[in-house]
């Protein structure tokens, strides 16, 4: 007996070696395409009565400053979209305020990434699972691509003939994505070796507040890459209203201050404060509709 009990543990040993050595090879051979946390925008589409309210609440409420506003064509079919950029110390925004009707898919994408080859970008996700679901094509400065993985996750990949030049921010947004437990570990698997990430924590029964379920548990997984933070709600999708809706989280020193500032601003508060994980939380909307995640470490 207590060999068969020596021999399964060798081969679960074994099986975990392999694994893991199976997930660093998948990643090793992936390219290094990713440039810094800075340039990994979350996109925000607004109604253009909306777009300076909302541009004007966030640096309001975060600080920071703005690129020039501008009208331009950022989709392969003609379309016409006001566009800016919000620079503030706890992540960058790309914002569109579409003047006409938008080309399906764009709005569904929840962030772009800045890379550094944009074939071999969309060639290695495509290897690890991704579908290009809007091949490559030019826009006025670069170009750009929007692939989606298991789960339905949208991104867009875009480059730059010339690289940007974005002061380091201050702490690195969270992309917070909800997936179901068929999906989760294949957008995972993909998304690590593609990114050139690692799992930070692997949850299996996280406090259910965090998902507006006080009573229950669930599994959240939290990656780090090049990109960016990244954290993976897995859940049944039985959600209360905002959460799901929240597609960044922000961390900030003094979360009470900031809730005020974001008040003042126009905002309201959907989720009260709540602490877990070692963090202190709560949901916002900023005027024009955009739902986002602040969090305070707990000290």
């Amino acid at each position: 007996m207590r060999a068969i009990h020596s021999l399964i543990f060798s081969a679960l040993l074994l099986g975990g070696f392999a694994a893991s050595s199976i997930a660093a090879t998948e990643q090793a051979a992936a390219p290094r395409i990713a440039v810094a946390p800075q340039y990994s925008t979350t996109h925000v589409y607004v109604a253009p009565e909306d777009f300076d309210r909302f541009t004007d609440s966030l640096i309001a409420t975060f600080g920071g400053h703005k690129s020039q506003q501008g009208v331009f064509q950022v989709t392969p079919t003609p379309s016409q979209t006001m566009s800016q950029l919000v620079f503030t110390p706890v992540g960058t925004l790309s914002v569109f305020g579409f003047k006409t009707p938008i080309p399906y898919p764009f709005g569904i994408e929840r962030t772009g990434y800045l890379v550094t080859d944009m074939d071999a970008a969309v060639k290695s996700a495509k290897a690890h699972g991704a579908d290009a679901v809007v091949a490559t094509f030019p826009d006025p400065i670069g170009s750009d691509a929007i692939i989606e993985w298991p789960g339905g996750v949208h991104m867009q990949l875009y480059w730059h003939t010339q690289k940007p030049q974005y002061d380091p921010l201050q702490t690195v947004p969270e992309n917070r994505v909800y997936l179901s437990p068929q999906r989760a570990d294949a957008f995972v698997g993909g998304f690590v070796a593609f990114a050139h990430g690692r799992v930070v924590s692997d949850e299996r029964k996280a406090p259910g507040i965090e998902i507006g379920r006080a009573k229950e548990s669930y599994r959240r997984v939290r990656l780090e890459s090049p990109f960016g933070k990244l954290a993976v709600m897995v859940t049944d999708g039985h959600l209360p209203y905002p959460f799901g809706r929240e597609v960044t989280g922000y961390e900030v020193g003094d979360l009470a201050a900031t809730l005020r500032k974001a008040q003042a601003a126009g905002a309201a508060i959907l989720v009260q404060p709540f602490v877990s994980d070692k963090r202190e939380a709560a949901i916002v909307q900023f005027p024009g509709g955009y739902i986002a995640e602040i969090h305070a470490a707990v000290r």
